[in-house]
């Protein structure tokens, strides 16, 4: 009951100065940051957040004597099955599981919960059972996003150039909760992905992770840590290449010579964004490149900052290399939708307790984007004969730390924090 946001932030920034794990060592990060001749630190934040999908959590289950039937929409057929067998007694191929349209499901509709609520009302009663959550349920029963807290370090020598990076993470831990035997030596590989792998040729870094569990039940969110870890390690390079007076693009370019596909999505973003070409009065623009499920995804938003510090994006120009193409039209839909999603995570998407309870409850204090803050987006995909990438989550990780760097570029104060909030 004295659970609140403060305590578990404070929590997790405790962590990082007790014992950690090493997610990645390249040469020797911590003698490089001695030895630079300057030195970046920066700690960075994200909230826990909800699905909040279309749906809310619903399942319809028929328990007779003999079978189970249930109608679900549901990302996990036979994790379904399997809960629906236990509660019953069943054998699990008594048990037929119809799925349905998701109604949205970016991770949550994996979890068991509201198909074992039904099952077990519809053991008890022997009648076909509708269950439907309440919208105030879905979000305050949900298994959120998880939260970290991230410190972060770099350092310069004398001609500007980066040689050193450590990126120190704090975080719960999902695969604890649902694959307990995947987290090793430590490390929940969901936890540090988009940090561990950083793609930038960097001669010293040093990447580590502090497993911190405050109780909040934590879940797969669309994108899982490459949703954190882009905004975090992006906006960091931006700010790097502030402190060495150079451009953003043209220092991530220079750190990716051994990766072509982040350069060719990077540069296709960059020119069909107008990169180089002066933008109307009060906009800016911010940049970032990510790869996830081996699909590698840049974006360039363009952005408004009101006086009263309201952030509007205009637009956002991405550019995907996701591997061989089927369908133009889907890959289209689905980067459009993902920049949906993560945009409004990262305007609006807070989730945040006191007492012990989660505050939101509905779209009135947990607000998705409406249309008319949806900005034009234009999808631009590299043709490529590569093994085909994964589509339905690629696109969310860039567009948090695109906006924030078009802002940082707007103000001069770097988005340390998510959501976005912008001081007047």
């Amino acid at each position: 009951a004295s659970l609140s946001s403060t305590g578990i932030s404070a929590r997790l920034r405790q962590a990082l100065s007790g014992q950690t794990a090493v997610a990645r060592r390249v040469g020797d990060a911590d003698r490089a940051l001695e030895t630079g001749e300057r030195r970046l630190q920066a700690e960075y934040q994200v909230p826990y957040l909800a699905h909040a999908c279309m749906e809310p959590m619903c399942c319809t289950a028929h328990v007779r004597g003999d079978r189970c039937e249930l109608w679900v929409p549901t990302q996990a057929q036979m994790r379904t099955r399997d809960t629906a067998a236990r509660i019953t007694g069943l054998d699990p191929g008594a048990v037929t599981v119809h799925t349905t349209f998701l109604g949205g499901g970016f991770g949550r509709r994996f979890e068991q919960d509201f198909v074992a609520e039904a099952v077990h009302i519809a053991k008890v009663v022997r009648v076909p059972v509708k269950l439907l959550w309440t919208r105030e349920d879905d979000i305050r029963h949900d298994v959120y996003r998880p939260a970290s807290y991230n410190r972060l370090s770099a350092a310069l020598d004398a001609e500007g150039r980066l040689i050193a990076w450590r990126h120190d993470i704090a975080g719960p831990s999902i695969l604890s909760r649902v694959a307990p035997t995947a987290v090793r030596d430590g490390i929940d590989r969901t936890s540090v992905e988009g940090a561990a792998d950083l793609p930038y040729a960097i001669p010293n870094l040093l990447v580590t992770y502090a497993l911190a569990d405050p109780g909040i039940p934590v879940g797969f969110w669309r994108s899982v840590g490459h949703s954190q870890n882009a905004y975090v390690t992006e906006c960091f390079m931006d700010e790097v290449a502030a402190a060495a007076g150079r451009d953003p693009l043209e220092l991530r370019l220079g750190l990716l010579e051994y990766k072509p596909r982040h350069r060719a999505v990077l540069e296709r973003a960059a020119e069909a964004a107008g990169w180089d070409k002066a933008l109307p009065e009060g906009r800016s623009r911010g940049l970032a490149v990510a790869e996830s499920f081996a699909s590698y995804v840049a974006q360039v938003a363009e952005v408004s900052v009101s006086d009263a510090g309201t952030v509007h994006v205009h637009r956002v120009v991405c550019a995907v290399d996701c591997g061989m193409t089927v369908n133009p039209d889907t890959i289209e839909a689905q980067m459009q939708s993902a920049i949906a999603f993560g945009l409004t995570a990262a305007l609006m998407g807070e989730i945040t307790l006191q007492k012990g309870r989660v505050q939101q409850s509905n779209f009135h204090d947990y607000p998705i984007l409406r249309m008319a803050q949806m900005p034009r987006v234009q999808v631009h995909i590299l043709p490529s004969e590569a093994a085909p990438g994964g589509i339905g989550e690629p696109g969310t990780p860039p567009i948090a730390p695109a906006v924030a760097n078009a802002v940082f570029a707007a103000t001069g104060t770097p988005v340390r924090a998510l959501p976005i909030r912008v001081r007047v």
